[in-house]
């Protein structure tokens, strides 16, 4: 039985804000990408790989560093919550013993935040790094679930929905097709993960049948996300590269 939830904005349960994704934004940045979903909007911007890594790292492999900055104000503890997700997520894609001894900065600038904020930016991360040339596992695409009172998963929700919600879980799935860029690093170390899960990032209080069924209803919606991700990727690829 399919139950009936009404959404502010109208859409289905199953049902995304509309994509977008450009490449290439910022001039002085080594990669740089924005994603928005509905009127949720980040741009990632990479700078290096830079000579050296920071203390306490391991200096045999290449270290990635993220800086969240607020669309206004100073960063408080969610965002250091946010830059330790995001780190632990993008160090898990990234092929860090091609260049040992280096470290990679990942800024994210908050342009608008209307829900799902924290999949948004590692999205735009994800294409930023693409766009900077640095080797990857896989790629990765994430999404948001979030639990109605009814016990409905619905996909994406927004800012209003954000804070009605019973429970609200953030998802990253890896991509089933490997990075089209750089072509070498499809099947270094790792072998490209396709039905697993990289990242999740719970809040609220949410029972096992709640998480699994966001999970089934998260993994159903990456494949779109994936060909979404991949069909912008390839669209800005040179036909020469």
């Amino acid at each position: 039985m399919v139950m009936e939830v009404d959404r502010v904005d109208g859409r289905t349960p199953n049902q995304l804000r509309p994509l977008a994704c450009s490449r290439n934004v910022l001039n002085r940045a080594h990669g740089s990408a924005s994603w928005s979903q509905g009127d949720t909007k980040v741009v990632a911007a990479v700078y290096g790989p830079k000579a050296g890594t920071k203390k306490g790292e391991n200096p045999e492999k290449a270290c990635i560093e993220v800086i969240w900055k607020t669309k206004t104000g100073q960063s408080g503890k969610p965002e250091k919550e946010y830059e330790m997700i995001l780190r632990r997520t993008l160090q898990s894609i990234c092929l860090l013993n091609i260049h040992p001894n280096t470290t990679t900065s990942v800024i994210l600038q908050v342009v608008n935040d209307d829900g799902a904020l924290l999949p948004c930016a590692i999205n735009a991360s994800c294409a930023a790094l693409v766009d900077a040339g640095i080797p990857l596992k896989h790629l990765a695409v994430a999404i948001s679930c979030g639990v109605v009172e009814s016990g409905y998963v619905i996909l994406d929700p927004s800012k209003i929905e954000e804070q009605k919600l019973k429970a609200l879980v953030h998802l990253v799935f890896p991509n089933s097709v490997p990075s089209v860029h750089p072509k070498e690093s499809s099947r270094v170390g790792d072998e490209p993960k396709e039905h697993g899960l990289i990242s999740s990032v719970t809040h609220g209080r949410m029972s096992v049948d709640d998480y699994l069924h966001s999970l089934e209803r998260g993994h159903a919606a990456s494949a779109k996300l994936s060909a979404f991700l991949r069909k912008n990727l390839q669209s800005q690829v040179p036909s020469n590269a």
